[in-house]
Parts: structure tokens; C-alpha cells; sequence
């Protein structure tokens, strides 16, 4: 890589997405020079004391569909300044797939532009204004951004998704040389390790992440009531279900059948996922590979999930994990009472996730596909 680097380009953050920039800029580090251009960074932020960052502006969003598009083009003037002075030659746009007029910006003062989406940015969208607007609106505000999106994607040099699916799921070709579909994010394999055998524990099944509706908490409330005695079912993480969940579920929470940890701090995440045999994960295609599932199978916990996106490149049926084919809670009942009955089986698949993450996901791979990647950007 060039020495004078990359400089990435962001939304505002939450802290989901602080993550995941975190770590794509740690392995953009680790090959060369790296620079952040983002909003609303999270006030605790180690991105801050690491990294050359640029920060916008300290306002996210905004709640109001009006304010949101004042910032949405506001932050696209900012980007463009910015971009103007920074003697990257590489300008990555990662999850901004919608901010189309610094990606245009950024190639027209020759810059080489990567978008490399998080997610699907409409559907999120779509799901979020369809709790506060009509559905026609909600539908054509999200047709916009998707507008927007294609347009970027035709507008980049190369567009970069986490795995082959997901490149699909998004309308881009994998097998097209201006599509990189390897550029997965890595997991620290040595923070995320087994360090409870899989036999030695108790039998817990569990969630970890946000508790909204795009998550599938309600259905997993259903599930939670049915399980067989024994059984445990562990809910993980804080957001606006938390009170419902506590009231919904608060016999089984007496009796130990259910139980609710709350928010738990990044570091604590291992600690979680070596209690489970086994991690759920009902949600929407709004995240191109959710880092979750990543870490999960690090610890040897097999993941059992929606087949949306990136996940069924990483989730293989019966080798590291199961699909889900009916986020309906019935369903996914009478298949979590099947997975967890088979423990002999089940460990195999807790040595084969364990084995895949460090195979293919550990840092130094990450490494060297993000090195292939803009080793043939710059040639």
C-alpha cells in the first residue's frame, strides 16, 4: 500500500458501528497509514487516542425525518472539504454507501473510491421509519437511499462486501472484478477463545445484541416460554425491548427458566458465549455479517441464525452452525429443542466453527485480504 495510506469515511456512529470501524481500521493499520473522516464519534472512543480522525460534527442524525436529511447533506458538503485536503490516494467509504456526493467528489480530484457496505441501509431504514411514518412514506424514502446506493456503487472503483452473499443479497455481482467479496472483518481469536469445554456446560441458549424488533425479540420471547425444563434461555444486551422483555417473560425469569443480563461491556462478550451450547439470532438483513455470530463460533458456541446476507457463507448447515428457514417462534422452538438434544454432534460443530474462525477470519487473514485488495486498487 501506498504510504500515504487510506483515509475512511463514515456516517455518524453508533456504538455497533464504532466496532466495526474500529476493527477495519486496525487492519488498514497494520499495512499502512490510516485515516478516519467521521460524525458523532462515541465520547468514550479509543478511535480518538489511535487514530488520525477527523470529526464533522458531534450531532448524529437526528430523530426528525427533516432534520436527518438536513445533516445527511450537510455532512456530504463537510466530507467533500475534508477530502479535498487529505493526500490519501485511497478514499474507502464504509458503511457512507449512500453519500453520493463525496464519492463523486473523491473520484473527480482522482482519488481511488472503495464502498464497502455494513449492511442493507435501505431496509434498516425502512424498518426504523416505518414505526413513525406511513409505510408508503416509509417505502419511498427508502427507495431514495437505495437510489443513491446503486448509484455510489456504480460510481467506485470497487465495491467491497464481508462475504460472496452478501454481495448478492446487495444486487452486485461477486464474480465481477469491480466486486471484492472477501472483506470480511477479524475477530481476536484469542480474546474470543474456548475457554469453557463444550461439554462442561450447562445447557444455555442465548441471544447477545440489541434487543429491538429488527432482532426478532418478540419471537424469541415465545420461544423462551416453551423450552424444555433444563433448559436455559439467556437474553444479553439492552434496548427499547429490555422493560417489555422483564415483563413479558417475568415468571420465567423467577424461576430461573429465562434470565436477563442487561447490557454487558465488549469485554465481558467471552465470558457470555462460552456459558451457551447454543446462540440465536433471528434477525432482518440488516447487517452484512453481524460480528456476534463471528465471535460465537471463536468460543466454540455453534450459532443457529437467518440465512440473510453474509451469514450463510460463515453459518454452513450441520458443519458450523443451522439456518433458520421461519422466524416464526413455533418454528424456531421445535428447531432449538432438535439442536441442543444432540450434544455429540453438536460438539463437532463447536470444534468446526472454532476451526473456521481461525482459518479464515483471525487478524492475519484480514490482513492479507485487505493487503490483496488494495494492492490492485493502486496497480
Amino acid at each position: 500500500m501506498s504510504d500515504r495510506g487510506v483515509c475512511v469515511v463514515t456516517h455518524p456512529l453508533s456504538a455497533a458501528g464504532e466496532n466495526a470501524t474500529r476493527t477495519l481500521l486496525d487492519i488498514l493499520a497494520s499495512i499502512g497509514p490510516v485515516s478516519l473522516v467521521t460524525a458523532d464519534l462515541p465520547e468514550e472512543s479509543s478511535i480518538r487516542d489511535t487514530r488520525d480522525v477527523i470529526e464533522l460534527t458531534s450531532k448524529g442524525a437526528g430523530d426528525h425525518i427533516l432534520v436527518a436529511a438536513l445533516r445527511f447533506v450537510l455532512n456530504q458538503i463537510r466530507m467533500c472539504l475534508v477530502l479535498r485536503r487529505r493526500r490519501e490516494p485511497v478514499v474507502l467509504f464504509f458503511g457512507a454507501t449512500s453519500y453520493l456526493l463525496p464519492i463523486l467528489f473523491a473520484r473527480a480530484v482522482g482519488k481511488t473510491v472503495l464502498v464497502e457496505p455494513r449492511g442493507d441501509v435501505p431496509l434498516t431504514l425502512r424498518l426504523n421509519w416505518e414505526q413513525r411514518l406511513p409505510s408508503a412514506v416509509a417505502w419511498g424514502l427508502a427507495g431514495s437511499v437505495s437510489l443513491l446506493e446503486s448509484v455510489g456503487f456504480a460510481a467506485a472503483h470497487r465495491v467491497v462486501t464481508y462475504t460472496p452473499n452478501m454481495a448478492r443479497e446487495l444486487g452486485a455481482d461477486p464474480d465481477s472484478d469491480r466486486v471484492y467479496p472477501h472483506g470480511a472483518r477479524y475477530v481476536d481469536t484469542e480474546r474470543f477463545s474456548v475457554t469453557t469445554p463444550f461439554g462442561d456446560r450447562d445447557d444455555v441458549v442465548g441471544f447477545v445484541g440489541r434487543l429491538d424488533e429488527e432482532k426478532g425479540i418478540r419471537e424469541l420471547a415465545e420461544v423462551a416460554k416453551r423450552l424444555p425444563e433444563g433448559v436455559t434461555f439467556r437474553f444479553v444486551g439492552d434496548g427499547p425491548l429490555y422493560e417489555w422483555l422483564a415483563s413479558e417473560l417475568s415468571e420465567e425469569i423467577e424461576t430461573g427458566a429465562v434470565e436477563l443480563a442487561g447490557w454487558v461491556d465488549h469485554k465481558d462478550v467471552p465470558i457470555e458465549l462460552n456459558r451457551m451450547k447454543l446462540l440465536v439470532m433471528p434477525s432482518h438483513p440488516t447487517e452484512g455479517l453481524p460480528t456476534t455470530i463471528l465471535e460465537s463460533l471463536a468460543c466454540g458456541t455453534p450459532v443457529y441464525a437467518t440465512p440473510v446476507s453474509g451469514v450463510p457463507d460463515v453459518v454452513k448447515e450441520d458443519e458450523t452452525g443451522f439456518l433458520m428457514r421461519d422466524r416464526e417462534a413455533e418454528a424456531i422452538f421445535h428447531d432449538i429443542e432438535d439442536i441442543i438434544s444432540t450434544d455429540t454432534a453438536l460438539a463437532s460443530v463447536s470444534d468446526r466453527g472454532r476451526a473456521l474462525i481461525e482459518d479464515e477470519y483471525s487478524f492475519s487473514a484480514a490482513q492479507a485480504r485487505y493487503r490483496e485488495l488494495l494492492s490492485e486498487v493502486e496497480h
